[in-house]
């Protein structure tokens, strides 16, 4: 439960009162930091150092990198941005890079980050950043280790989409989701599916069929306008749908009477 608590802390310190750029900047950090991410990089697709207006940049990545990026204009063609804005499904880069054909200027953006220390990344696109006139944006994090508990990864959705919401609320009158409303079972399959539970495990604890928990998660997902389970937790935690303390309870309060 340490990757829920490190969410659930991070949320309720934004919760807590009008949330500043500068408090949102400091907290973040330190909840990637305890999951074991070192660099990580929330930001719109854009030069770094000259960002339009109401763009979002939050990064630890070393300053001559943040400087050659900016002056060589690297998110025009970074592999990476341009992978977040094809496809909104997290993705590992070894994994997708080893595969996807990349030029030689992109193989070359790869090999630059990674002799600093920048390499064998995971990135998260922002869904929200899919709405219109918004800039596209994703969040890429750094693991400290090879032997990061596999399970910290989807906490990186969680925490990113949560930040991106609060910093486009902060930074301008933008209305995040439109209203929806859950069916109670929708409600049930999603707060289990926040706790890391499979289709199976959550059919077995609400006695139903597998292929029936699919589709009321798939269909809660659809409500929300999310892409993935724990993008379509945050967004219904936001929203008021499902309460935290259900999800950190296992649900005793309705979805968790099984548990």
């Amino acid at each position: 439960m340490k990757q829920l608590d490190v969410v659930q802390g991070f949320i309720e310190r934004g919760e807590a009162g009008a949330p500043s750029a500068e408090r949102l900047a400091g907290d973040f950090p330190k909840a990637l930091e305890a999951l074991g991410f070192r660099h990580f990089a929330c930001c719109s697709h854009v030069d770094p150092l000259n960002p339009p207006p109401h763009a979002v940049v939050m990064h630890n990545y070393p300053a001559a990198w943040e400087r050659h990026f900016s002056e060589a204009k690297l998110h025009e063609i970074d592999p990476v941005l341009r992978r977040a804005e094809r496809c909104p499904l997290p993705f590992f880069w070894d994994a997708v890079f080893k595969a996807e054909p990349l030029t030689r200027s992109q193989r070359g953006v790869l090999a630059e980050a990674a002799r600093l220390g920048l390499a064998h990344g995971y990135t998260a696109p922002l869904h929200l950043s899919w709405l219109p006139g918004i800039l596209r944006a994703s969040c890429s994090v750094v693991p400290d280790s090879s032997r990061i508990d596999p399970r910290n990864y989807p906490m990186v959705d969680a925490l990113a989409t949560y930040l991106y919401a609060l910093l486009c609320r902060t930074r301008a009158p933008l209305r995040i989701a439109s209203p929806c409303h859950l069916t109670q079972r929708e409600r049930e399959c999603l707060t289990l599916a926040a706790l890391g539970k499979s289709d199976w495990d959550i059919g077995h604890i609400l006695n139903l069929g597998e292929c029936t928990v699919h589709t009321h998660i798939e269909r809660a997902k659809r409500r929300v306008g999310a892409c993935t389970r724990m993008q379509a937790a945050v967004l219904a935690l936001m929203s008021g749908e499902i309460a935290f303390g259900d999800v950190m309870c296992g649900g005793r309060n309705g979805a968790g009477r099984s548990l």
